[in-house]
């Protein structure tokens, strides 16, 4: 690996975060600086976290304590995701959820891939 550019689960985050992006703009207008704003939020943190851990690969425990809070981003993505399904008909959202989740069960064999093969 040259760069986190290289992971496929910062690709899939970012490729994600872009759509929940757009997604969260199909919200009522009085949504959008609340839950919009922090799904948003959430969103980014998956794809930004697993970046300031690939910055600090060198060290293994500090590579999975980052990828531990992507993994953490991730579920309050898809919560706050939950929560809009529930709240506004937005046909996107569904198969938005269904991806985070394959991203989260790719977080987490990365995750374990480091735990068990990074040498620092």
């Amino acid at each position: 690996m040259k760069s986190y550019k290289d992971l496929d689960i910062y690709n899939l985050a970012f490729q994600f975060s872009i759509e929940v992006h757009h997604v969260s703009l199909k919200m009522p207008k009085f949504e959008l600086y609340e839950q919009g704003s922090q799904v948003r939020r959430s969103a980014k943190s998956v794809k930004d976290n697993i970046i300031e851990g690939y910055g600090r690969r060198n060290y293994k425990q500090d590579f999975i304590k980052f990828l531990t809070y992507s993994q953490a981003s991730l579920l309050e993505c898809k919560g706050q995701l939950e929560t809009i399904q529930e709240l506004y008909d937005i046909p996107e959202v569904p198969e938005v959820i269904t991806k985070y989740d394959g991203l989260g069960a790719k977080i987490f064999t990365f995750t374990q891939y480091v735990e068990k093969n990074w040498k620092t």
